[in-house]
């Protein structure tokens, strides 16, 4: 594709770029619960950076599954009177179908029930058993059920485990002991000589405080007398193995260890996906595990927070789990998509509420990114046929300039934050560059340009930078709201050559082919509306006959009458035609909380036009519904009539830019 700025090939069309593995994976989730928000989360991140490795042009692997064993599963199927393999099948089931809700496409689902699974985790058994790092004892120490491990007492709280508010049980029983401590000081080197092995730094850091007490052995076994779902141990009947030993070999079974072609091709860029309560499991058992195999650990571990809903920890015994399903079911899968990445910095931990989530999707969604589509397209339309215009490069402004380095600065920024999952700041770089078009917009006044047959070069030149932009926009959006980001590029005529687009063959200014024909599409994200009851607005009683007109003075208020009527200045951050009304549009406004206003201006203004301006509102009238839209608020206008005797409607504003919400006096 030629690159019409500089008439140079874009990148990767003439070197050949060296094919670079990624093997990304979501922790096995337990079965012991139905799929929420957590999981979700998880499973989210893990497919975005997956489809950002795929557009950054990567062999990629993708894996997830079920952790199908232990006590709590055999627990909860004798709750429900099934056996533990009939209660695993049903919510590993659950599990399954919830991902396409979420847009989330996996390469492999595994489960530590499938025979290869178990057979891979015996053979790793007896191996590291016959080189002498497992051995038979007996051991006292304090259980906890919830977590199905023996804790220390430095990780209580209160005699309590942090996670599950309980005190563990003591308990002295026989069981097989993994030589964990012989790999403690090669862990504690290899964490401190490779710094990006556990991310965000945070976690590296409590590791290696954990890491500075004596490392004790891993019990890696249960008594059949205790417990009997679970895989044998190879080398005694009598027990079975401990749930983690067998869950955390997943990554290799996935990959067809040790002999599988995937094996060897996918391992060594492993890069592991969990939530912060697992951390211990992924960041000591596994590596110390991996070395006594013979194998390299995994590269790199990413650790994130708690989602808290409504500022309180996400549990069942409360009541506020927050289900995947219903999330799609109310917002869509790439809202919730995108609210979860960006609304959670990663690593920390963040809150989900319902009017947050309503909040992003009319805000950052349907204002800015819909908007900015839609009004782009609908002027591409209007003034250039419906296809991508020649622009005109021995006109370019500053302003244009300094679009293209944004742009071009924004890819750049964006491929390293998601390189290091910061998807937030990605999506952050994104939002400047949206910010900056509908500012480009207002700036340029394609509808003016569009008057003067002399400016025709310009409009033509304001009109690509709009779709180009647009273009730049839908290519980096597509790891994060895949189907908003497909919607985009067939609008744009794009749909073919955006499914095979990678940042190296398509990440430069300029490769938007002018003449290519573009649709208006259908509306990205509709607003959605808050549940929230409006009082009618009270019946105002009629006077008959004919008005009387008032006597000099008559009908004058006082200053304290004029004090109670609230004037500000509001920002117009989404505008539409109400169906069914000539006169009247829909105004989104910021002033400086979001309200939605009905104007009668649609014949002296089109919707384009008023994106971005500043107006002056009346903001504490009591709501009318009108045409089926609740009014908060009134915008003013001056009322005039052209040469022609037609009525005119000006719209009120202000001479210099104030923030909205700023108050009139």
């Amino acid at each position: 594709m030629e690159n019409r700025r500089t008439g140079t090939q874009g990148p990767g069309q003439g070197k050949k770029r060296r094919i670079m593995t990624t093997y990304i994976t979501t922790p096995i989730y337990y079965v012991n619960a139905l799929p929420h928000l957590g999981h979700a989360y998880t499973t989210i991140v893990t497919d975005t950076y997956s489809r950002f490795r795929r557009l950054c042009g990567d062999n990629v692997r993708f894996q997830t599954g079920t952790d199908e064993h232990g006590e709590k599963i055999a627990q909860a199927a004798e709750a429900e009177g099934v056996t533990p393999r009939e209660y695993a099948d049903r919510i590993s089931e659950e599990f399954r179908r919830t991902w396409p809700l979420l847009a989330v496409e996996p390469d492999h689902f595994i489960r530590t029930t499938d025979p290869v699974h178990v057979r891979t985790v015996q053979d790793i058994l007896r191996r590291v058993h016959d080189q002498g790092d497992i051995y038979f004892s007996e051991y006292t120490g304090l259980y906890c059920q919830g977590c199905e491990r023996f804790l220390t007492e430095k990780e209580l709280v209160d005699g309590k485990c942090p996670d599950h508010l309980q005190p563990p049980r003591e308990i002295s029983e026989q069981n097989y002991f993994f030589r964990m401590s012989r790999y403690q000081e090669w862990l504690i080197d290899h964490i401190k000589e490779n710094p990006e092995f556990i991310t965000p730094e945070r976690y590296r850091n409590e590791v290696l405080s954990f890491l500075g007490e004596p490392l004790e052995d891993l019990c890696i076994s249960r008594p059949k007398a205790r417990l009997t779902w679970g895989i044998p141990l190879p080398f005694d009947d009598n027990f079975v193995t401990y749930v983690w030993f067998d869950a955390l070999i997943n990554y290799l079974t996935g990959i067809g260890y040790p002999d599988d072609p995937d094996f060897s091709r996918y391992w060594k860029a492993a890069e592991h996906v969990i939530a912060k309560d697992i951390l211990k499991p992924h960041a000591i058992y596994w590596p110390t595990m991996l070395k006594a195999m013979g194998l390299q650990p995994y590269r790199r571990l990413h650790v994130h927070g708690y989602w808290n809903v409504e500022e309180t920890k996400m549990s069942k015994s409360i009541g506020n789990v927050v289900r995947p399903g219903e999330l799609v079911e109310r917002y869509g899968a790439d809202t919730v998509r995108y609210f979860v990445l960006r609304e959670m910095s990663f690593g920390l931990d963040a809150s989900f509420s319902a009017d947050a989530v309503t909040e992003r999707r009319n805000s950052d969604l349907a204002n800015d990114l819909g908007n900015l589509f839609a009004r782009s397209l609908t002027m591409i339309g209007k003034y250039a046929g419906g296809k991508v215009p020649e622009p005109d490069h021995m006109i370019l402004t500053g302003a244009d300039r300094e679009l293209i380095g944004a742009v071009e600065e924004m890819t750049a920024r964006y491929q390293e934050y998601m390189n290091d999952f910061q998807f937030h700041r990605a999506l952050r770089e994104i939002w400047k560059i949206i910010s900056m078009m509908n500012r480009f917009i207002v700036t340029n006044a394609p509808w003016e340009l569009a008057k003067s047959p002399g400016h025709y070069s310009r409009l033509m030149t304001v009109l690509y930078f709009l779709a180009e932009s647009l273009r730049f926009i839908a290519l980096v959006l597509q790891p994060v709201m895949p189907a908003a980001a497909a919607k985009m590029a067939a609008a744009l005529g794009l749909a073919g050559e955006m499914e095979a687009a990678t940042l190296s063959t398509a990440g430069k200014w300029g490769m938007l082919r002018p003449g290519t024909v573009i649709s208006q599409g259908e509306q990205l994200f509709p607003r959605l509306d808050k549940v929230k009851k409006v009082e009618p607005p009270r019946p105002q009683k009629q006077g008959g006959g004919k008005k009387k007109t008032p006597a000099p003075g008559e009908g004058l208020i006082s200053f304290d009458q004029f004090g109670r009527i609230d004037l500000r200045v509001a920002e117009v951050t989404a505008a539409e035609k109400i169906v069914g009304s000539e006169k009247l549009l829909k105004l989104t406004v910021k002033a400086p909380e979001e309200r939605t206003i009905v104007a009668g201006i649609a014949k002296h203004y089109a919707p384009e036009e008023l994106v971005g301006r500043l107006v002056l509102i009346v903001a504490n009238l009591q709501p009318a519904r009108i045409m089926g839209v609740t009014s908060q608020g009134m915008v003013l206008a001056a009322r005039d009539t052209d040469e022609n005797g037609n009525e005119q409607l000006v719209l009120a504003s202000v001479a210099a830019r104030v923030g909205p919400g700023g108050k009139v006096s």
